[in-house]
């Protein structure tokens, strides 16, 4: 009888030996957390990696941003203690995410990403976002199997001065239409790059202050027009109430001005400055007493 050695498997309690860069990775980000004032989430599943390398470079004194494994983070979250919102930005850490630490307020770090959004050429499989059009005019091309291109995506062109000339401007997609492979080699051909691309934020905590993807979509346009017709509405009832300011002294002078002709048109003083107005009232009233007088069958005489 032989004796049986008898092996035991390490325990799910024995430390796993992470690789060097994981370990740094989550070092840092414990650093990060404690060190800055914002923690924004990005979902990078279709952010092209020159985009995210663009924003890096022009704003690699003010982001820190940082493309991590999820369960490296929401590890590294889970030995961050007293930083509020935390444990709901983990939540969300789902699919390819890239993580940014700033001192920025989120609304204006949205802002910021926004306005640094780029056109790409399409590919296969692409989304359509607006209408794209092929306008009409020469492209440039030589005729040759670009022409099945050009037939394919219901696009007319004609042959001139050896090149292929568009004869018409052509709506090739519209919103939610997935572009063909064939359309985007074409388009590509043509340089007309229709796809708007960039990172927003889809979450963020900002001194324990958590915010959703809604939280942070702001229109600009829309807040600008807000807020000049809330200033227009705030002068007219400031002026209606005779309350001078450096912004109401104009329209207050203005409407004592009116009420100053209108008061002299009404009494007949005459003035230098107001015998045009009288003088326009009295041509209207008696205009008004030829068109009565006429009607009643009487002659105006001049």
């Amino acid at each position: 009888m032989t004796n049986a050695v008898m092996t035991t498997k390490p325990t799910s309690t024995h430390r796993k030996n992470y690789p060097k860069k994981k370990r740094v990775i989550y070092n840092q980000l414990q650093e990060l957390v404690l060190h800055s004032n914002v923690i924004a989430l990005s979902k990078i599943t279709k952010v092209r990696a020159t985009q995210l390398m663009t924003i890096r470079k022009k704003f690699r004194s003010d982001i820190k941003i940082l493309v991590i494994k999820n369960k490296v983070a929401q590890r590294a979250f889970d030995k961050v203690n007293n930083v509020k919102g935390l444990r709901n930005l983990a939540e969300k850490l789902d699919g390819q995410c890239a993580l940014m630490f700033t001192n920025i307020s989120p609304l204006k770090l949205n802002l910021i990403l926004n306005k640094n959004r780029v056109f790409l050429s399409a590919k296969g499989g692409d989304i359509a976002t607006k209408n794209i059009t092929i306008p009409s005019g020469n492209t440039g091309l030589v005729p040759g199997p670009v022409l099945s291109e050009f037939k394919e995506s219901n696009v007319q062109t004609r042959i001139e001065q050896g090149s292929i000339w568009v004869s018409k401007d052509t709506l090739v997609a519209s919103p939610g239409t997935i572009i063909s492979a064939k359309l985007a080699s074409l388009m590509s051909k043509l340089n007309i790059k229709p796809i708007e691309a960039g990172i927003s934020i889809h979450a963020a905590i900002e001194e324990g202050l958590y915010l959703n993807e809604i939280d942070l979509k702001i229109d600009s346009e829309e807040y600008t027009a807000k807020l000049t017709q809330a200033l227009r509405n705030a002068i007219a009832l400031a002026t209606e109430a005779n309350y001078i300011t450096a912004e109401t002294l104009t329209p207050l002078v203005l409407k004592a001005q009116s009420c100053a002709n209108a008061l002299v048109s009404e009494s007949g003083y005459l003035s230098r400055d107001t015998v045009p107005i009288v003088l326009t009232k009295a041509r209207t009233i008696a205009e008004k007493l030829t068109a009565v007088a006429t009607k009643n069958g009487y002659n105006a005489i001049y």
